[in-house]
């Protein structure tokens, strides 16, 4: 199904904020403008507290063991980057003012609350959350179009969220995901774009990117995808814990103007002269003579020969017309026409 939400045939440019904001809502609320200005199509956030996703332990079990994020704990972790909710009135007014359509993760029924109250337009299911049946159950109910994330998962894990939703409704977007921040190019296996558009027919495919450039996504691009999502910092000089496989305000506006350029270079599959190359059809060869030629002498590959510019009798047509004569005298290096010739 085409993603309800996009108007437009071009990938979407989703940047999402995550934790970028660094416990500022200052800065929060500015990487929502800059956003906005840089080209993004929509912007998304993550709506929980730390309960919503952990315990408060500090055991080896609860302890990031690689990774950017080594030896933190899930509690502090989720505890730094987490947007407060009561931020989200705020950037939800500011998103309406500008014009963009804001929406978010949420990670607990209550979060999913707290978004209804806010009258979100859209939901998204984070990776992590792909196998949280229940959770996506509550989600779904809201009748609202959902996105979700698939990485670590495998088909039947996709298509079990998929049959929760569909329960409710089928506006869902699935979005092609590699877990690992950052991801590498040699991590991302894009192609599997295309085993997605098989299996999932008739669902709109996206990609959700954690590289630290904008390659991958442009590259997406030529695969048809609906949606692109990249984490979203304002300036790489900010030290927070998504800093890495973000992309700055330069690189979402190059982002946009990519995927803008590329989708309109694809076009149809038309095979055939194209509007553009009408006025080229003139420099095609057409056949011209190599010396004078007298009446009642024979064309041969001596006489006459296929050179630009189409003038006279087109290059094609060169075997038929020798050993035909001529039917008056031809100057030398004169374009050649039917009738010339006997």
């Amino acid at each position: 199904m085409p993603i309800l939400f996009n108007k437009i045939k071009r990938p979407l440019i989703v940047a999402e904020i995550s934790g970028n904001h660094n416990k500022n809502k200052k800065l929060f609320l500015k990487h929502i403008k800059l956003a906005a200005k840089n080209g993004a199509d929509l912007i998304k956030i993550q709506t929980y507290e730390p309960k919503d996703i952990t315990l408060r332990k500090f055991s080896s079990k609860f302890k990031i063991k690689k990774g950017i994020w080594k030896n933190k704990f899930l509690w502090d972790l989720y505890k730094n980057a987490q947007t407060p909710f009561k931020w989200h009135k705020d950037a939800f007014n500011l998103a309406k003012k500008l014009g963009i359509t804001l929406f978010s993760s949420p990670f607990s029924k209550r979060a999913v609350d707290l978004l209804e109250s806010l009258n979100v337009k859209i939901y998204k299911v984070a990776s992590f959350e792909l196998t949280d049946l229940e959770l996506i159950d509550y989600i779904a109910k809201k009748n609202k179009p959902i996105i979700i994330s698939t990485g670590m998962a495998n088909i039947k894990e996709i298509k079990n969220a998929l049959n929760c939703i569909k329960k409710y409704h089928n506006k869902i977007t699935i979005l092609y995901c590699v877990s690992g921040y950052p991801s590498k190019e040699s991590d991302i296996n894009l192609n599997t774009i295309k085993k997605f558009k098989k299996v999932f027919r008739g669902y709109s495919i996206g990609l959700s990117d954690h590289t630290d450039n904008i390659l991958t996504s442009l590259a997406s691009t030529v695969l048809g995808v609906s949606i692109i999502e990249k984490h979203f910092v304002i300036s790489k000089k900010i030290k927070s814990h998504d800093q890495k496989f973000s992309i700055d305000c330069s690189q979402l506006k190059d982002l946009r103007h990519g995927v803008e350029k590329i989708y309109l270079s694809l076009g149809g599959e038309k095979i055939g002269l194209k509007k553009i190359e009408k006025d080229s059809l003139k420099l095609r060869r057409s056949i011209f003579t190599k010396k004078f030629i007298k009446k009642g002498e024979a064309f041969n590959r001596e006489n006459i020969c296929n050179l630009r510019p189409s003038i006279g009798i087109r290059s094609e047509n060169f075997k038929k017309v020798l050993g035909r004569k001529a039917n008056k005298n031809i100057v030398e290096n004169s374009p050649l026409f039917f009738r010339d010739l006997k």
